[in-house]
């Protein structure tokens, strides 16, 4: 997948308010861009980062610049939660994930439970698979971690992929490491433990869990190897 282009390399100054990050771009222009991420993006905010990002020609948008990458250690890390869901699609569609081969139609954004909408819905003759997609940015000693924030969203999401367990469905959590610097995947009990000890009952109640890296060379991102989840 390759992200909008083209990108525009600049200085993080701050990031607040959630969704605002304030960037000095290499021309010395400083520029507001929108930050389509609503966790804390702990590590990934540190004023001084070299940060990555796109420009829209919409002229109904207020701000031009989004977000895109960060780069810490070296190393991109994709924060724009947007982009997950399409990442995974086209792993799907190009049989990149063994253990979500053989569905002959995808669907994005389908309602399902109790007012929810998940990510990709696979059918095939006889089955429907539910991926819920989740963007991982955070890292610590080498084991990446979701969230990076209490994320009450998050907790339905996966008592959701339980239902529909309960109704016969195959459930699916996916977790996009958009990072190439990890070596495993575990739920951020320190952060959110409700969201750690939900995963580890889903799971047991037939959710499947699945974690797969990036690997970011910019503009382009691919999903590349799986990750262990350690529960």
């Amino acid at each position: 997948m390759n992200i909008s282009q083209p990108l525009y390399r600049g200085k993080l100054i701050r990031r607040y308010k959630r969704f605002l990050a304030d960037v000095e771009l290499t021309s010395g222009e400083v520029v507001t861009a929108h930050s389509a991420n609503t966790g804390s993006m702990r590590g990934c905010s540190t004023p001084g980062s070299a940060v990555l990002l796109s420009k829209s020609d919409n002229p109904k948008r207020k701000l031009k610049y989004t977000w895109e990458l960060v780069e810490v250690n070296q190393s991109w890390i994709c924060i724009n939660t947007a982009l997950p869901n399409r990442l995974v699609e086209e792993a799907i569609e190009n049989d990149h994930i063994p253990a979500l081969r053989g569905y002959s139609q995808i669907r994005r954004e389908v309602r399902y439970a109790e007012n929810s909408r998940i990510d990709l819905l696979l059918e095939r003759p006889g089955q429907h698979c539910y991926v819920e997609v989740k963007n991982v940015t955070l890292m610590e000693n080498g084991t990446a971690l979701f969230p990076d924030a209490v994320t009450t969203r998050g907790q339905k999401h996966l008592r959701d992929l339980m239902k529909m367990v309960d109704e016969g469905h195959r459930s699916i959590i996916f977790y996009v490491v958009n990072r190439s610097d990890t070596t495993g995947f575990s739920p951020a009990d320190d952060i959110d433990p409700v969201y750690g000890k939900l995963l580890r009952e889903a799971v047991a109640h037939g959710v499947e869990a699945l974690a797969y890296q990036t690997r970011i060379t910019p503009p382009e991102i691919i999903i590349s190897e799986q990750l262990q989840v350690l529960l």
